[in-house]
């Protein structure tokens, strides 16, 4: 598996919605599973799963899955 499938896996499980809802605009606007709690959750599982450390900064500028995307090549993941 890749890592933006493994990116995929991730935000499906904390988020509970399909892999294929999931693009690089999904948000916390668009997916109703995204509040504060589920964001946290988030940070947590995609640091484990990518062994990377995100900085709060990085944690508040996520608006959306490209985002997300953007601060795990910062860290050097493949993506």
């Amino acid at each position: 598996m890749n890592n933006a499938d493994k990116l995929k896996q991730v935000l499906s499980r904390v988020l509970k919605v399909k892999v294929d809802e999931i693009n690089d605009k999904s948000s916390p606007e668009n997916i109703s599973g995204w509040d504060s709690f589920n964001g946290l959750m988030l940070v947590t599982e995609l640091e484990k799963e990518f062994q990377v450390k995100f900085t709060i900064d990085e944690i508040i500028a996520v608006n959306d899955v490209k985002d997300i995307k953007a601060s795990l090549r910062k860290h050097g993941v493949d993506i």
